[in-house]
């Protein structure tokens, strides 16, 4: 049920976004207690303030109640992904090349499962990183189909 309503407010919220420049990051649906909710996460280039965030959350909301896709009661939550955003497309692995990112593998890659470091590049099968280890840099190839989940990283 929660991927027919995360797909259901994707459709819903994407001509939202598409009308204010707005880029949909994630959707989810899940249960935390007793209580339901969907969270929506937006982004742009410039990234997204609270008032955007909220004329997103007035007309995705206007849209939930006419097509009335979840039966129980839930929380509707629209807001940024944050500064360790998720890399959940190619396209976001592609704008992140640059930066500092943070990948979890499925398996061991060269005994690890943990990488942060700069992504260098991205071909659209292979992620190469280069991670700081003490002194020396070490360059690790990464396999896209292995890539449980990626996010920006922040370093202090």
């Amino acid at each position: 049920m929660s991927k027919k309503v995360t797909e259901i407010a994707e459709d819903l919220v994407t001509p939202i976004l598409d009308s204010m420049n707005l880029e949909l990051v994630d959707v989810e649906f899940v249960k935390e207690g007793k209580d339901w909710f969907l969270r929506v996460y937006v982004d742009s280039d410039h990234g997204v303030d609270i008032e955007e965030c909220g004329k997103v959350s007035e007309q995705l909301s206007t849209k939930l109640d006419e097509s009335d896709p979840i039966p129980q009661a839930y929380f509707l939550e629209v807001s940024s992904p944050g500064v360790e955003r998720p890399l959940k497309k190619e396209q976001d692995i592609h704008k992140a090349i640059g930066k500092l990112v943070h990948i979890k593998t499925y398996e061991p890659i060269d005994g690890q499962k943990e990488f942060e470091g700069e992504l260098k590049e991205f071909d659209g099968n292979d992620l190469t990183i280069e991670v700081r280890v003490k002194t020396r840099t070490k360059t690790f190839l990464i396999p896209y189909e292995k890539v449980a989940n990626a996010r920006l990283a922040v370093s202090f």
